[in-house]
């Protein structure tokens, strides 16, 4: 169960990674400056605050993995990012509902993070 975890750790830190890549991935230079000031402020500001959650998260599965997975606290974190990556999923089918390869294959990447987090509180139930 440790090693699901440790997973979930490097999960967390690819999806920081992806969203360090923001700016250049989607042209924000050029693409953000039609959205309003507020709007372009609020747009990175969420973005850096995720990527903080994100590097957050894969900190606390390298450092305290007993703790996520022996808790009520630590239960707590995982069920949480569960439901964070199931409310993802969720967001993703309503709110970009291209037809296009990466949109399926990010959708199959948030349904493998509820899945992973989720996973070691499954496992602990049933041994």
């Amino acid at each position: 169960m440790y090693t699901l975890v440790l997973v979930c750790g490097v999960y967390s830190l690819a999806f920081a990674g992806f969203h360090l890549l923001f700016w250049k991935l989607f042209n924000w230079k050029t693409e953000l400056k039609k959205l309003s000031f507020a709007n372009r402020g609020i747009l990175q500001i969420l973005n850096l605050r995720i990527i903080y959650i994100f590097f957050l998260i894969a900190f606390l599965c390298f450092a305290y993995p007993d703790e996520l997975l022996n808790t009520r606290l630590g239960k707590a974190v995982m069920i949480g990012m569960s439901l964070f990556w199931l409310g993802r999923l969720i967001e993703q089918l309503v709110l970009l509902r291209a037809k296009h390869v990466v949109i399926h294959i990010l959708t199959a990447v948030f349904a493998m993070g509820a899945i992973l987090f989720a996973s070691p509180l499954i496992v602990a139930c049933c041994l």
